[in-house]
C-alpha cells in the first residue's frame, strides 16, 4: 500500500469514528434511546390521596417535584367513593399514599394497599377525634351511608389543617430528604395561610348564638371556633321531605337558629321554606372535593367571609363560593 492510500484510509478511519462519536451522543440525549418523556417524569415523588385538601397540601409543598392523583370524579363525597381495582391498583403503585384518618374513605379499610406508603395525617391528634353516634340516611348518587362514630371533616380546624399539613411536609422530606429545603419553606408558606384563617374565624365569631348546620359535617368546625351549632340532615340539590320539615321545627323549639350553613348553594325551594321559618342560608363548603372555582384557600376565605356576616363582621376577604343566601 502506497503512503497516500494509507493517509486516505486513515482519513476515512478517522471520519467514521467521529461519526460514531456524534451518533452515540445524539443516541444518549435521544428519547429513543430509553431517556422516554415518562422516565424522565418518573423523578416525580408519585402521590395519591383520599381528598382534596390533602391534594392541596401535597401539591402546595411539593411542587413540581410530585405528582399528585386524586381520582374521586367530581360531583361525588370522597368520603363514600368506591373505586375501581384499576384506581385501587394506581394507590398501591403510589410512592405515598395520603390518607386523612378518622374512618375518612372507608374503601381503605377493605382494600389491601402497602402499610410503608400510607401516611395517615391525623394520626397526630387520634385523641382529639370527635365521636358521635351513627345515623344512616340516604341521598345523592352515594344512595345509602352511614356518618359513622367519628367525625372526619378534620380540617374545618386549620390548627388541625395545620398538623395534616405537618404530616404532609414530613412524609414527602422522609422519601426524598434532597427536597427538604424548599419543601419546608413552602410548609411554612402554608402554615402562615392556615393560621391567618384559624386567627380570623376566632375573632369572626363573636357570640354563642345558635346556628344550624345543613348536615353533620361542622363538628370541628363548630369546636374549634365555639360555634353553637346544631346539624340536620338535608341536602343542598334535594328538597326535604315532610318529616325532615317536622323534626326541624321541634329543633328549633330547643335551639332557635336563624341561619344554616350549607355545604353547597341549596335550592331555591328550600331556601324559601326556611326563610318561611325565620332561617336563613349561608355557603361553608367543607371541599372534601375539588372545588368549581379556585383552590383551598379560596374557598375557605369565602367561607370565613360567610360566616362572618352571621355574627354582624365584615371580614373582606376573596370570595369564590356563592355569597349568603337569602331572599328579599
Amino acid at each position: 500500500m502506497s503512503p497516500n492510500q494509507m493517509m486516505k484510509r486513515l482519513e476515512l478511519w478517522a471520519a467514521l469514528a467521529i461519526i460514531g462519536l456524534l451518533t452515540a451522543c445524539q443516541q444518549a440525549a435521544s428519547p429513543e434511546a430509553g431517556n422516554t418523556p415518562k422516565q424522565q417524569g418518573s423523578t416525580k415523588l408519585q402521590i395519591h390521596v383520599v381528598n382534596y385538601p390533602l391534594q392541596y397540601f401535597a401539591q402546595r409543598i411539593g411542587g413540581d417535584q410530585v405528582r399528585v392523583e386524586f381520582p374521586v370524579p367530581s360531583g361525588l363525597d370522597p368520603a363514600l367513593f368506591s373505586p375501581s381495582p384499576e384506581i385501587v391498583s394506581a394507590y398501591q403503585d403510589a410512592d405515598l399514599i395520603l390518607l386523612n384518618g378518622a374512618d375518612y374513605a372507608e374503601w381503605v379499610s377493605r382494600a389491601t394497599l402497602p402499610g410503608s406508603k400510607m401516611i395517615n395525617t391525623s394520626q397526630p391528634f387520634q385523641d382529639e377525634y370527635i365521636l358521635e353516634n351513627a345515623v344512616t340516611h340516604s341521598h345523592g348518587p352515594e344512595g345509602d351511608h352511614s356518618h359513622g362514630q367519628i367525625a372526619f371533616t378534620t380540617w374545618l380546624d386549620f390548627t388541625l389543617a395545620l398538623k395534616q399539613a405537618r404530616q404532609v411536609f414530613q412524609a414527602l422530606a422522609t422519601a426524598r430528604p434532597e427536597g427538604e429545603p424548599i419543601w419546608r419553606q413552602r410548609f411554612e408558606d402554608l402554615e402562615r395561610d392556615l393560621l391567618e384563617l384559624d386567627s380570623t374565624l376566632n375573632r369572626a365569631v363573636t357570640d354563642t348564638r345558635p346556628i344550624l348546620g345543613s348536615h353533620p359535617v361542622y363538628q370541628y368546625l363548630a369546636r374549634r371556633y365555639q360555634i353553637n351549632l346544631r346539624s340536620v340532615h338535608f341536602e343542598p340539590g334535594e328538597y326535604p321531605d315532610a318529616k325532615s320539615w317536622r323534626e326541624l321545627k321541634q329543633l328549633l323549639e330547643q335551639h332557635p337558629a336563624k341561619w344554616m350553613l350549607w355545604e353547597d348553594q341549596p335550592l331555591e325551594r328550600t331556601v324559601a321554606t326556611l326563610e318561611q321559618l325565620g332561617v336563613r342560608s349561608l355557603v361553608f363548603n367543607p371541599c372534601g372535593n375539588t372545588p368549581k372555582q379556585g383552590d383551598f384557600l379560596d374557598v375557605m376565605h369565602s367561607n370565613v367571609n360567610n360566616l362572618g356576616k352571621v355574627f354582624g363582621q365584615n371580614l373582606s376577604q376573596p370570595q369564590v363560593q356563592p355569597a349568603v343566601s337569602t331572599r328579599q
